[in-house]
């Protein structure tokens, strides 16, 4: 199962962004060439987030589709087999997109008010 490697690949990245900061959602793109499973990865996802700035957070996968441009006749087009073969015939392909997995966006919460500048605000 590397979805596993993977989601601690995108926990270790959020916290690093994250800071301090509790991370309530994050947003992967993943290319369809990757072989991730979604419901795996997001439950990968949920047991590398505990103990961090990130336990609970929602992860949303957005895939992205496999594109590629045949060498032979110019064509540009959407890989949907397992064999990459482009509409002439030609398996002579270039791949254009589908390889890639990143972080997208996530949400984070605002940092809390220290607790002098919080004490400072009540009315005496």
């Amino acid at each position: 199962m590397h979805e596993l490697a993977i989601a601690q690949g995108i926990v270790d990245g959020v916290v690093e962004h994250a800071g301090a900061r509790r991370v309530h959602q994050v947003t992967v793109a993943v290319g369809a060439l990757c072989a991730v499973v979604p419901d795996a990865l997001r439950f990968a996802f949920e047991l590398a987030a505990e103990g961090t700035v990130a336990e609970g957070a929602e992860l949303i996968v957005e895939d992205v589709p496999a594109r590629a441009a045949c060498r032979s006749c110019g064509a540009d087009f959407v890989l949907r087999d397992p064999i990459p073969l482009c509409a002439c015939g030609s398996a002579d392909i270039s791949v254009r997109s589908g390889l890639d997995l990143r972080i997208s966006s996530m949400e984070v919460s605002d940092p809390c008010a220290r607790p002098a500048a919080a004490a400072a605000t009540v009315e005496r």
